[in-house]
């Protein structure tokens, strides 16, 4: 019984979760490729041994295989899931066929396919939040407070009872949720706060105190405070709901906090302010999508929409291996007027596995210790 419960809280909203993200990642790759005239071997979810597939009409195998944490597109001619090109098997191709092979196309069609998987995750992402937000709206509640707490960076700051929070670091803030999470997301990182006062803006800057809370669900969270209290009474909630303009603004707002914070995030490893708990992998991914699920379909889909946008951030790094990798080889390529000699590729190819490897069991023991 224990097993079952586990299963479908946590197994199934993340195995749903991932294989929609690698879905629509692999189909940016997989379209593009298509206008593109590239022939296709294999569209996987997974990897591994197959499970089950089909083949179509133009001769790509499509298929799930065993091993359910990520996918690929693999075009003709490469030698493995990375896409390298395998250069011993592309030149005995006849000329009917060479001419579709991903090697043999130019440099700019190869950055367009590379690029497709990254960017149709944002899109991806856009797409969702913007839904969200046009069909349920958010409630907002006056971005002021009630009170500072003494000896706290908003007490030292200057900031008083009853001011009128604008901006923080340069986001609009339209509620004292949007208050909560921009401080909350920056734990020992200097913030720049834009109130109101008596009809005057005034600037402060302050550098959010780190505490640890505890979540919900037992999680513990690193977090930045000010010291700054406000007591919500219901009749303050007001349901907010922009037309289909303004809410392509509010969309792009919110992906632009998300890569700012992901990116500080990172940046805070190399300073050394960074929490190893806060960093997670394949078993954190599965706690936090169970834990979603308990919330609900909607609190699912917006952690969806979340990690498809990391995952497509994260492709774009200049690892060889991930997309960022191929892109930096094409861009040397077009600066050079030829690519790279294979054998320096192979080396690069092997050095990005090895660091893609080591982190993802870096994390994964991370999980689980």
């Amino acid at each position: 019984m224990d097993f079952i419960i586990w299963l479908f809280s946590y197994i199934i909203p993340f195995l749903f979760v991932l294989t929609i993200i690698v879905f629509v990642h692999e189909m940016g790759h997989y379209l593009v490729a298509r206008w593109n005239g590239v022939a296709v071997k294999t569209f996987s979810i997974g990897f591994g041994k197959e499970l089950f597939g089909f083949t179509d009409k133009a001769g790509t195998r499509w298929k799930f295989s065993l091993i359910p944490l990520g996918g690929y597109v693999q075009f003709l001619g490469d030698m493995n899931v990375a896409s390298m090109p395998n250069k011993a098997v592309i030149d005995k191709f006849p000329k009917e066929i060479a001419s579709k092979l991903f090697a043999n196309k130019n440099v700019w069609q190869r950055v367009a396919i590379v690029s497709a998987g990254p960017l149709a995750n944002i899109i991806f992402t856009f797409v969702i939040l913007y839904i969200l937000l046009l069909g349920y709206g958010r409630y907002i509640v006056p971005p002021t407070f009630d009170e500072i707490v003494k000896d706290s960076p908003a007490y030292y700051a200057g900031l008083a009872a009853n001011d009128k929070v604008l901006f923080i670091d340069g986001y609009r803030v339209r509620s004292f949720n949007d208050v909560q999470r921009l401080i909350s997301t920056s734990p020992e990182r200097k913030v720049e706060i834009i109130i109101e006062r008596d009809g005057q803006e005034l600037t402060f800057n302050l550098i959010p105190q780190p505490t640890e809370i505890t979540d919900r669900f037992g999680n513990k969270i690193r977090i930045g405070r000010i010291g700054i209290k406000r007591e919500i009474r219901p009749e303050e909630y007001v349901l907010y709901r922009p037309d289909m303009i303004e809410a392509i603004g509010m969309t792009f707002e919110e992906m632009l906090f998300i890569i700012d914070r992901t990116v500080a995030f990172i940046g805070d490893f190399f300073v050394g302010r960074g929490d190893l708990e806060q960093l997670g992998g394949p078993v954190k991914i599965a706690k936090v999508s169970g834990e979603a699920a308990t919330i609900g379909i909607i609190a699912l889909i917006n952690l969806m929409a979340l990690l498809s946008l990391n995952i497509g951030i994260f492709n774009l790094l200049p690892i060889p291996v991930l997309d960022g990798g191929h892109l930096l080889f094409y861009i040397i390529e077009i600066i050079r007027g030829k690519p790279l000699s294979q054998e320096k590729q192979d080396i690069a190819y092997k050095f990005g596995f090895f660091v893609i490897i080591s982190l993802m069991i870096f994390t994964i023991i991370n999980d689980m210790f």
